[in-house]
Formats: C-alpha cells, structure tokens, sequence
C-alpha cells in the first residue's frame, strides 16, 4: 500500500504565491510520474500539472497556468511540488497530488492520490 501526504495551501491574495508539497510513502518499487489535479466547486477535476520521473523531468502544465506554475520533483524523496505564483481568483479550488506508482517491476502502475488542499485566491 502506498500513503500520500499533502501540504501546504491556504489563502492569498491575487498576485500572491503558494507552495504546494506532496509525499508518497510504502510499498514503492518505482514511480512512472507524479502531478496535481484541481477541482474547483460545481466543476470537474482537471490536469494542472504533471512531471514524468525520468532523467529530462519531462512537465506538462494545464494552458491556464502555464508561465505561472511550476512543478518540481525530489525522485529520492518521493516528493512532488508545486510552486503557484502570480495567483488569480479563478485558481481558487482543492489541490489533489497524485502519484503512478509501480509496486514491482512487472505489475501495472497504480495511482495514488493524497487528501486534497484547499487554496483560496481571494481580496
């Protein structure tokens, strides 16, 4: 089994800047790649921002916050981070990190996703 845990979050004004973190922990024979959805009330979850765990760190990054987001990795942690500057009121919604993880090296990837962060971009 595999634990996500997030952190970070809270409430800025707009033009502000947030940091978000997340880790996964147990039964972790490699990760495929890790990222962050968000939901924003009334609407459907979205692809923020995703980072493949290879050598390059490939990223992808959702239109509406490219140039604005980055997505970072600590592969020797485990970690996964994003970084939101210049925040908009329309970036108001719950963060969800997500990991695909491979518990051995022939099983297929599962993914894992943590709690959820609240970030409110609000005057």
């Amino acid at each position: 089994q595999v634990h996500v845990a997030e952190s970070g979050g809270g409430s800025v004004q707009p033009g502000g800047s947030l940091r978000l973190s997340c880790t996964a922990s147990g039964s972790i024979f490699s990760i495929y790649a890790m990222g962050w959805h968000r939901q924003a009330p009334g609407q459907s979850r979205e692809l923020v921002a995703s980072i493949r765990n290879s050598g390059t760190g490939d990223a992808t990054y959702a239109g509406s916050v490219k140039g604005r987001f980055t997505i970072a990795s600590d592969n020797a942690k485990n970690t996964v981070y994003l970084q939101m500057s210049l925040l908009k009121p329309e970036d108001t919604a719950v963060y969800y990190c997500y990991f695909q993880v491979y518990h051995t090296q022939t099983t297929p990837s599962m993914i894992y996703w943590g709690q959820g962060a609240q970030v409110t971009v609000s005057s």
